[in-house]
């Protein structure tokens, strides 16, 4: 891993905090990702599963973890079953974890090889009632692949009929909505990483750039400062393409006068942060671009005051629908008649800014977060307003990642990374 070692309380603490939650007498049970293959013998780059790397920090293929609490074996109540290595393998594939290792990454002591699983789950099974599996129950997910997890239960469960089943995923959903500082610590260097890519960048746009080549700029300092690179796929949108919400290709040249739409952030030990910036092409912004710049600035100022402990998150939108209104309606692009007249069920505001405000981030760039629940401190969310004008070929987003407190506004992640207009400017001349 490029990453520097998790302290492993963090994995002791949440572990400890799932298992309050279990029922009596039940194991759970949690799977790394399968190594998905291209074609031939090609592969995608591994990603672990963010459930059983959130409870061990384990971060390679083929781990498997039980947890037991009311195990009467006290060795058997929390067990990570891992791929033996030798001296071939770590050959050919490189260093994975020995036993001695997995029991210092995770702070788990019961450490035994994967071809010892079915033996063991026997015995633990004996003594539990209840199986928790776990499923992908995130709100945005829609998943066609069979993961190994789907796998792995099917297959537990034809294995033990007699069992009760229950479901991780409320519990995760949770707990992971929630971070420790050791998460924050962790996202607080992603995001520093991020800060060191936009800077990086806005010495490097001009015009005549292409957006392939700002990707590249921006790939080549996340990697250099340890993330394995983007959190997610980055949008590098010049002109009319940031008004295509998700545009990936990044394939055209930037031109004198347009701007940039820049969605694009690094990943930190497998946390994420999420940025959003619009700069000139030229590194001046034109009076009616730097307009409605401001007016995004501004939504997203007043929005981010919103996030405190207690706010339900859809009622939460309906007061940024509010903020953005009025400046649409300042702007020109609303008018009075626009807005009395407006269908509740899609307001006059969504025909410049279509999407939510606010996500759950962590692990996951949307992460997990039981979204009808009051928000509490230490959830860390997005703040993304936008407005999209194709007639005026631009769009303009503005993003930074939030840390709730207990008392007065969030903690902003990106604080440090430059915002208001006057100094983009500045930088980029």
């Amino acid at each position: 891993m490029k990453y520097r070692p998790i302290n492993s309380e963090l994995f002791i603490k949440n572990r400890k905090n799932f298992m309050a939650q279990m029922k009596p007498k039940s194991i759970a049970v949690f799977n790394s990702n399968d190594i998905y293959p291209i074609g031939a013998d090609s592969t995608m780059p591994f990603e672990q599963h963010r459930d059983i790397f959130y409870l061990s920090g384990v971060d390679q293929e083929e781990s498997v973890l039980f947890l037991f609490p009311d195990s009467p074996n006290e060795n058997l109540r929390e067990v990570l079953f891992v791929r033996e290595t030798n001296e071939h393998i770590s050959v050919w594939e490189g260093e994975k974890l020995t036993k001695k290792a997995a029991t210092k990454t995770s702070g788990i002591q019961t450490i035994y090889w994967l071809q010892d699983l079915e033996k063991v789950l026997f015995e633990m099974s004996t003594y539990a009632d209840t199986f928790y599996i776990n499923t992908n129950e995130h709100y945005r997910a829609n998943v066609e692949t069979e993961t190994r997890e789907d796998r792995f239960s099917k297959w537990l469960l034809a294995k033990y009929p007699a069992h009760s089943v229950a479901k991780s995923n409320p519990i995760l959903q949770s707990l992971r909505s929630v971070k420790d500082q050791i998460e924050l610590d962790l996202m607080q260097q992603a995001c520093n990483i991020t800060e060191k890519g936009f800077r990086r960048i806005l010495d490097f746009v001009k015009p005549g750039v292409w957006e392939y080549e700002i990707e590249a700029e921006l790939l080549h300092e996340f990697v250099r400062n340890r993330s394995k690179g983007f959190a997610y796929t980055p949008i590098i949108a010049s002109g009319n393409n940031a008004n295509v919400l998700h545009y990936t290709e990044n394939n055209q040249q930037c031109k004198d006068g347009d701007l940039i739409l820049f969605d694009t952030a690094a990943e930190y030990a497998n946390y994420s942060s999420d940025l959003s910036r619009t700069v000139p092409v030229s590194g001046k912004f034109t009076d009616r671009q730097k307009a409605v710049y401001n007016a995004v600035n501004y939504v997203k100022k007043e929005a981010t005051k919103l996030l405190v402990p207690g706010t339900i998150w859809k009622e939460y939108h309906v007061e940024v629908g509010k903020l953005m209104t009025s400046e649409l309606l300042k702007l020109g692009l609303l008018d009075k008649s626009d807005v009395q007249n407006e269908d509740k069920n899609w307001p006059a505001y969504k025909k410049y800014f279509m999407h939510g405000t606010s996500h759950h981030i962590g692990l996951d760039t949307h992460d997990y977060g039981l979204l009808h629940e009051p928000m509490q401190a230490n959830n860390v969310f997005t703040v993304e307003p936008g407005i999209y004008i194709p007639d005026e070929g631009f769009g303009i987003r503005l993003e930074d990642d939030v840390v709730i407190q207990e008392q007065g506004e969030p903690f902003n992640l990106m604080g440090n990374i430059p915002i208001e207009a006057d100094e983009i400017e500045d930088i980029m001349n």
